[in-house]
């Protein structure tokens, strides 16, 4: 009996020390475990916990230091006291490629930085050549205001020039890209959308709504010489957080003529070229849903497949986000009323209710989610009432189809009409702060206070779910956004629209998930789902508002596996 006890001491014994050595001998076996953070679950309860262990890509378990204990870990990362949470879920978003005739004038603070940029372009192309870009904001310039097409003759004066505004609802050309347009001071304005006029009548350089007038003489660049800029877009996404995203305009024109395909090259994005991409690396890029550009009723109908084809990597979704409206850095979003100092204009509709309407209804026979643009207050409950329409017509369970933007706030009954028809709202909270200054252009009283309204729709029972449209990208202006209601001047616009942080975190995790049948899957840290997860330099939840702009994504990981790792990251 005395030895006996003398053995199992020693064994006790055995067992400590082995802990204290950090070999644990009876363990489940786990790939890796995350401990010694501020986990926040997202869960139905918004619970907070310190580790999570992950198998296989997914989530096995979520809790404290017995984790430890109760887990043998491949490997480990002490968290060492940061926030641990879902991934973002981006629910509507641009992919950029970078083709080798584009500049990045999202980087030019003023018009002679982006003169610069166009005349080094130029140099390297050589004459004749197009310098394309996209991203410029006249709010970054220090000129404040739009480049002209005189700007831009005298950067490049022997190259057409064409730069898209962040948003793409804008457009800047030279002289050589207005003549080979056939642009002059009588040429109408295009149908939705605008040319903008000097002091002289002649076109000032700028384009609303209808940029394709110069973008189509662009020549394309290859699928192959667009692939790597795709690739390293696509990895960016990691380095914010985003584990999730759905791309919002990719297009079927390369597909098989008989499948919905058309002749010659697409003009953007292929569902096609993703396939390929993600068939090749889809463990290092983040999830990916499609939006389908709607390609006419003939074209779909070949189509093979709809909404929700693929795998966990890379599906299909909604057809959109073709829009019924434009957009405020046009500005031609479609209003109630008359835009502020501008009477007589309400916007453009870019269709008509008849063609949206058999949008809709072909779209949706086919099985497919919907997903329309639409921005301003009037083309807000226009579309409502086409979804009430084909929805009350031919009644769909669980159809989450939704609208893209639902930037203004529209009347009462639209809203509980979204509420009564499950028809959720993609929001991006984060144009509050980058179009602060177009929205004090053109809009004033309630609907200027409550532009990108996201606590009122809640407040009615739409359903909502957070992303950027690229302006920025980044969700922590997004955030940012719709817990301070705060534009980038610091100015406070409806401070009742204001969410909780544990809400913005919500609405960018667990309830963005839904907008693709994903809430069993991702979105939050439970048992069960996928390990898309990211650790934050400050806690979102405790940090001062100012300082949530500055936060910094230490990791990334997807699907168990790390993807990203900030180069000034201690984990």
């Amino acid at each position: 009996m005395m030895q006996r006890k003398i053995r199992g001491r020693r064994l006790a014994g055995w067992g400590v020390a082995a802990l204290l050595c950090g070999v644990v001998y009876a363990g489940e076996p786990v790939d890796l475990l995350l401990f010694n953070g501020k986990v926040v679950t997202v869960d139905s309860k918004f619970s907070i916990r310190s580790a999570v262990a992950v198998k296989d890509g997914r989530i096995v378990a979520v809790g404290g230091p017995e984790l430890a204990k109760r887990y043998t870990p491949v490997s480990s990362i002490d968290l060492k006291g940061r926030m641990l949470m879902p991934g973002f879920i981006d629910t509507h978003l641009h992919l950029k490629g970078l083709s080798h005739r584009d500049i990045d004038p999202s980087r030019a603070r003023s018009i002679k930085e982006l003169q610069a940029m166009v005349a080094a372009k130029a140099r390297e192309l050589g004459p004749g050549e197009w310098v394309t870009g996209y991203g410029w904001d006249e709010a970054a310039l220090a000129e404040k205001r739009n480049p002209t097409r005189a700007d831009l003759d005298q950067a490049a004066p022997d190259n057409p020039v064409v730069l898209v505004r962040a948003g793409a609802h804008s457009a800047v050309g030279n002289s050589r890209a207005f003549s080979l347009a056939h642009i002059t001071a009588a040429t109408p304005n295009p149908e939705g959308g605008l040319i903008e006029h000097d002091a002289a009548g002649n076109p000032g350089g700028i384009i609303r709504e209808r940029t394709y007038l110069l973008l189509d003489l662009v020549p394309p660049d290859t699928p192959a010489q667009m692939r790597p800029s795709y690739i390293q877009s696509l990895k960016s996404l990691l380095g914010l957080g985003i584990t999730s995203f759905m791309e919002a305009f990719t297009a079927i024109d390369d597909e098989p003529p008989d499948q919905g395909g058309i002749k010659g090259p697409p003009s953007f994005h292929t569902w096609r070229e993703f396939q390929s991409i993600y068939a090749e690396l889809g463990p290092e890029l983040p999830r990916m849903t499609a939006y389908i550009a709607y390609p006419g009723a003939a074209r779909l109908k070949a189509f093979p497949h709809h909404t929700g084809y693929g795998d966990d990597r890379l599906k299909l979704g909604p057809i959109g986000e073709n829009p019924y409206d434009g957009g405020f850095t046009g500005p031609t979003a479609l209003t109630k009323e008359d835009y502020k100092g501008m009477p007589g204009f309400r916007g453009k509709a870019l269709m008509t209710p008849e063609q949206a309407q058999e949008m809709v209804h072909t779209a949706a026979s086919l099985g497919w989610q919907l997903g329309i643009h639409a921005i301003g207050d009037a083309a807000i409950e226009t579309m409502t009432g086409i979804y009430d329409k084909e929805l009350a017509a031919h009644p769909r369970q669980d159809h989450r189809w939704f609208l893209a933007h639902l930037t203004m706030i529209p009347s009462v009954a639209t809203m509980q009409t979204l509420a009564r028809d499950h028809v959720y709202a993609a929001v991006q909270p984060n144009f509050l702060y980058n179009l602060e200054g177009r929205y004090e252009q053109t809009l004033d009283g309630y609907r200027l206070q409550h532009i990108n309204p996201v606590a009122t729709p809640l407040h009615y029972g739409v359903q909502l779910a957070f992303g950027s449209d690229n302006l920025p990208i980044g969700p922590l202006v997004g955030l940012y956004a719709a817990i301070t209601r705060k534009g980038s001047d610091g100015r406070v616009f409806g401070a009742d629209e204001a969410v909780s942080r544990a809400e913005a975190i919500r609405l960018y995790t667990r309830d963005a998930a839904y907008l693709a049948w994903d809430e069993h899957k991702k979105g939050s840290i439970e048992p069960g789902k996928f390990a898309d997860l990211i650790v934050l330099d400050h806690d979102l939840l405790t940090v001062p508002a100012s300082e949530i702009l500055k936060t910094r994504v230490d990791l990334t990981i997807v699907g168990g596996k790390v993807v990203y790792r900030a180069p000034a990251s201690q984990l």
